[in-house]
């Protein structure tokens, strides 16, 4: 079933549909009918020779220059070509659909002066599966994507480069297998096409929609440590989280409560009057990151239905046109950068009590290294070292880009938001964390070997038999990359929260 896509109604779930799982887009006909009536004020400035930045001028720093008649509609294919001018490996096709879908979105609000075949090619494209080439790195956030957007505006034209059905290849091919027509540039279309910061839009969306279900997956395994553990669950009292107020922490708490529900293992005696905080501080840090993640979530929501473009143009106001700097990523580098920080604080969280599984002196009884043979053997010992490198470099990563500006198009665009170097290296955050929380898993299903016959909850035992699907119980040393490289991918697959909502429900 297709999504409408009118320029409103966006959400990060039905990005991810289109980006991840090639769902189909229709427009109707009212959203194209704003893009025409805009097209319209759009020739009839241009035949009465109007002064439009990016239109009728050059950009930037060239801005007061005014093209002639003759320059107007070359000038657009020129400005793709100069801004085609990134670095680095291609950006990842998921969020390469996730940025068109973006385009396509601002440009239905009818204020961005494109003739509507722009948005019947790109929307082409989605459909029948033509990705552009667009190197990862170049773009500075403001004036949006430039240079990976140019890229994109290539493949319109039959240029550039393009992936079709799993090949690279010349976008003037791709376009051909696909049976979607190319075009010519005319005034403005080419600036619309790639004025927003439609790549950090698309990264930044599925990062958000990536990160709360990790987040719900960091819930599991705290789950499981906890029951190991025997911890003194007083700290997930409701009435203790309601009595502070916030609401990620709340959440968390019940979250804590149902997925434990059922525990002989924390019926066991021998409990402490108080947990060390990474036990007892569960809901607080994570309960955070949830209220965090929030922030993110809305700033992405108003740039996938707002219009992120320059210049603008209003009918109802005569037809005016305004320029601005609606393309400026700064509110989606803000937004991203608290995600990252977020992740990584959950990440120490999550090493800190896979230390306390790992040390004889903390782990309420359970084999050091939770090997049976220590001396001999090392068991899990290592893994603790690769989540505590991964917790590192989270942390290097979390230096924020957003306040990195370096001026450009001399001095004119005196300030940018950097956030394309926000979302690559939130990126990889979360990759990080999808291999920290793996790590945490793969200790506490060992820890449940260590406690039996004495059984988990219902959450718990379900959690531990998705772990064991993948990795074998430690009996003797074995090398261990592959465990946690498998588990990872598992982590990052859904599997672990899908089982474990299907048993017990939605974690909030």
């Amino acid at each position: 079933m297709s999504i409408k896509i009118e320029g409103r109604n966006l959400t990060i779930e039905d990005v991810v549909k289109v980006a991840k799982y090639n769902e189909k887009i229709e427009i109707p006909d009212i959203a194209m009918n704003r893009v025409t009536k805009c097209r319209e004020i759009v020739e009839r400035k241009v035949k009465e020779r109007a002064i439009m930045y990016g239109v009728t001028t050059g950009i930037g720093e060239l801005a007061d220059v005014i093209l002639t008649p003759e320059q107007v509609e070359q000038y657009q294919r020129y400005l793709v070509y100069s801004h085609a001018a990134g670095y680095g490996e291609p950006v990842a096709r998921g969020d390469v659909r996730a940025a068109i879908l973006s385009r396509i979105n601002v440009l239905l609000h009818g204020h961005s002066g494109c003739r509507p075949i722009i948005v019947e090619t790109l929307k082409e494209m989605l459909n029948k599966g033509v990705t552009p080439v667009m190197c990862q790195k170049g773009s500075v956030g403001a004036s949006g994507d430039l240079s990976p957007m140019a890229q994109m505006a290539l493949v319109l034209l039959g240029e550039g480069e393009a992936f079709f059905e799993g090949k690279r290849m010349s976008g003037k091919e791709a376009m051909e297998k696909a049976g979607v027509p190319t075009i010519k540039f005319e005034a403005r279309d080419g600036l619309a096409t790639i004025n927003g910061s439609n790549v950090i839009t698309g990264m930044g969306t599925i990062q958000i929609y990536d990160a709360e279900r990790w987040l719900r997956t960091t819930e599991i395994a705290a789950a499981m440590t906890l029951e190991v553990l025997n911890a003194n669950m007083i700290a997930y009292d409701e009435r203790i989280h309601k009595a502070r107020g916030y609401p990620g922490a709340i959440d968390t708490a019940e979250n804590i409560r149902r997925l434990v529900e059922g525990s002989e293992l924390l019926k066991r005696k021998g409990k402490k009057v108080q947990d060390a905080y990474s036990l007892r501080s569960t809901p607080q840090v994570v309960g955070a990151a949830k209220d965090a993640f929030k922030f993110a979530r809305k700033m992405f929501l108003i740039e996938l239905n707002g219009v992120g473009d320059n210049p603008l143009f209003f009918e109802d106001d005569g037809g005016i046109c305004l320029t601005g700097a609606n393309f400026q990523s700064a509110p989606l580098a803000f937004g991203l950068e608290l995600l990252g920080t977020a992740v990584t604080t959950v990440c120490v969280l999550s090493e800190r009590r896979l230390n306390r599984l790992m040390n004889p002196h903390l782990s309420m009884g359970l084999p050091a290294f939770l090997t049976k043979g220590a001396g001999m053997f090392s068991g899990l010992m290592l893994s603790q070292y690769t989540a505590g490198s991964l917790c590192c470099e989270n942390r290097i990563l979390c230096h924020p880009a957003a306040t990195g500006s370096i001026p450009a198009a001399a001095d004119q665009e005196d300030f940018v938001s950097m956030g394309m170097t926000t979302a690559i290296k939130t990126r990889q955050i979360i990759e990080n964390a999808n291999a920290v929380v793996a790590i945490e898993l793969m200790a506490g299903a060992q820890a449940v070997d260590f406690r039996k016959p004495v059984k988990p909850g219902k959450a718990t035992q379900i959690t531990y038999d998705v772990v064991r699907r993948y990795v074998k119980k430690l009996e003797e040393d074995r090398p261990l990359y592959d465990d946690i490289n498998n588990l990872t991918a598992v982590v990052k697959s859904g599997e672990f929260l899908d089982e474990v909502e299907k048993a017990i429900g939605f974690l909030k």
